[in-house]
């Protein structure tokens, strides 16, 4: 669901179909209760998203496998509930104008080729668009993965499967040899054009001067706005998670601090982005961020870089944290260690990293700020529970305004409500193979599945873990306590139903279900501020089954809602949950199924069951 809110939130905003909000308080929400919007010019597209990699896309290289040849063998159960998901919110409900193909086979059949994928979108989820290949997948398909014999056969079959353009040069240099050996014919490419020129329409491309659409106008002079800057300075905010904090050791109040040391090798850096980044307008490091608010600051990067591989600069870095009263210490990960085409082979922090925050924390005046950079979770387990480390703060990759935002945060003017995004696993995990592909847990082979949704393991974090500097208690309003599909499924079936239901009937197929949307209800939540400091809360909401069903999620999320609330104020959130889309989950032949029986909703410290009976 995570993914999916993402998907849809880029792509409408990219192509000028804009997210829905609260303007009362600026708040969020994401659920069926999205409105749909559109711009006042019906089809017209600012830009053309692409949703990106379809599907099952996973590896980038990893031991003897390359995402250039990785078969991604995915059981229907997990295709279903897992690794489409978030393409169908994409296209349905982000109404992408563009997918992309993947490099890797799925099931023994390279995506660009898999016909029976790339036509599900046009005719199950409505695709308006065209489709497009990864840069040089085209090429794969003949020189990787060896699914055909010529590289005309490899234009033909991606081209026949739904593949409209190839990004990359290997369809312009194969296809007129593929037609004139009769592998593809006209109507081949009509289709193709039509699909490509039909998003190019929607563009304005043939509408002749800029003047008449309006977004041919927009330039670089439009990036680094004060409006867009202090957008990316609020993403940094809300995005960045408190893990620990000890005793209440964070804020730190500037007024008694007397000097300060910020050690690490991206401790000065401002190149605090992922991967395709674009040019950052003004971006602060970590070190200029802090300088705003102690003058008196020590600095060592303690390593030459994120690799690490050298302890010969931890006496710089000790020296320094000896001077000074408090010390704040950034490790983890850039794009040396995780980027496209290169996969982390540990969970651990690279190098000698680890070496050097336990080296500065044994010199330390008081217990250290730790903070980790990266997209992926790292095992920090050794400072979970050590006094020494006073407090942990995720930073991800913050971007232009990151140094900013964490100094904030670090002295108290903007109060964390981050959750983290995915579960942190041990390094242990890391004894799971990469090219294993299924979500769901299997004892009998010691593999314990991945997600929280499926995950049975150890965890450093939990998915949605996240503190702040108050506390909030949450009270549930209202909600049903049954759920009736009576009169949602016709006679005869009911009839069905009701004598199978005397052999133990546990579920009904979703698509029996008519207009399961009318059976939606209303989950309502009331968030009280507990402390004297102002605060945001993402309130989650997650469903499962009270029966445990083979195959069914340990629990999955189905809204998520930041709240912001002043010292001791109250506010009442409302989620609304189609039983079909949030109660359901998908059968081991990748059918959604809803199971009869008790349902609990679950939120914070509210756990609430609804009934469902036929």
């Amino acid at each position: 669901m995570v993914a999916s809110a993402f998907a849809v939130e880029y792509v409408r905003a990219f192509q000028g179909q804009y997210h829905r909000t609260d303007a009362r308080k600026g708040r969020f929400k994401y659920g069926l209760q999205r409105r749909v919007l559109r711009d006042d010019n019906g089809d017209r597209l600012m830009l053309s998203a692409c949703c990106k990699h379809f599907t099952a896309y996973d590896l980038e290289k990893w031991g003897q496998f390359t995402r250039y040849n990785f078969n991604a063998v995915v059981t229907d159960q997990d295709m279903a509930d897992t690794y489409q998901a978030p393409f169908r919110s994409c296209i349905l409900q982000g109404n992408a104008s563009c997918l992309m193909c993947s490099y890797n086979s799925v099931n023994g059949i390279p995506a660009c080729t898999n016909h029976d994928l790339l036509q599900k979108v046009r005719t199950d989820w409505n695709f308006r668009g065209y489709i497009t290949s990864d840069c040089d997948a085209v090429a794969t398909i003949y020189e990787d993965q060896k699914y055909t014999k010529t590289p005309e056969d490899a234009v033909a079959a991606a081209l026949r499967a739904g593949t409209d353009i190839n990004c990359g040069t290997y369809m312009s240099r194969h296809m007129k040899s593929a037609i004139d050996q009769g592998k593809v014919l006209e109507e081949d490419i009509d289709r193709a054009l039509l699909n490509l020129f039909s998003v190019q329409l929607r563009l304005g491309l043939f509408d002749g001067e800029p003047e008449s659409n309006p977004f041919r106008k927009l330039g670089p002079q439009d990036v680094c706005t004060s409006e867009h800057r202090k957008l990316a300075l609020e993403a940094a905010r809300q995005g960045i998670v408190l893990l620990k904090n000890e005793q209440k050791f964070l804020p730190l109040d500037k007024r008694i601090i007397s000097s300060l040391a910020i050690i690490g090798p991206l401790a000065n850096s401002t190149n605090l982005g992922g991967g395709y980044t674009g040019v950052p307008c003004n971006p602060t490091s970590i070190l200029e961020g802090l300088k705003e608010y102690v003058n008196n600051i020590y600095h060592a990067a303690g390593c030459q870089d994120v690799p690490c591989n050298s302890s010969a600069d931890f006496a710089e870095a000790v020296s320094v944290a000896k001077q000074a009263e408090y010390v704040v210490i950034v490790v983890g990960l850039d794009l040396s260690q995780e980027t496209e085409d290169h996969d982390r082979y540990s969970l651990l922090l690279p190098g000698h990293q680890k070496e050097l925050v336990i080296a500065v924390a044994a010199v330390s005046r008081k217990p250290l700020i730790l903070v980790l950079t990266g997209g992926g979770p790292i095992d920090v387990s050794f400072a979970v529970g050590d006094p020494r480390i006073g407090s942990i703060l995720w930073i991800g990759y913050p971007g232009e305004s990151g140094g900013t935002a964490l100094s904030e945060i670090i002295f108290g003017h903007y109060n964390p409500g981050g959750r983290l995004t995915m579960t942190w696993y041990p390094e242990s995990f890391t004894s799971v193979p990469m090219s294993d592909m299924n979500m769901r847990a299997d004892p009998s082979r010691n593999y314990p599945g991945r997600t929280y949704r499926f995950y049975t393991g150890d965890r450093i974090y939990g998915f949605g873990y996240g503190l702040s500097y108050t506390s909030f208690t949450y009270k549930l309003l209202s909600a049903p306590r049954k759920l009736s599909l009576k009169e949602s499924i016709n006679a005869r079936r009911r009839r069905n139903m009701l004598y199978q239901r005397d052999n133990a009937l546990d579920y009904i197929y979703v698509d029996e279900v008519s207009n399961c949307s009318s059976l939606s209800f209303h989950v309502q939540i009331s968030v009280t501020n507990n402390g004297d400091i102002h605060g945001s809360e993402v309130v989650l909401l997650f469903s499962k089954a009270s029966k445990n069903f083979k195959g069914s999620p340990k629990q999955q999320l189905i809204g998520f809602e930041r709240v912001h609330l002043l010292s001791y104020e109250t506010a009442e959130t409302s989620f609304l949950v189609d039983p079909c889309e949030h109660l359901s989950f998908a059968d081991v032949h990748g059918n959604k199924i809803l199971p009869i029986g008790d349902h609990i909703l679950i939120s914070e410290n509210i756990e609430h069951i609804v009934s469902v009976d036929i």
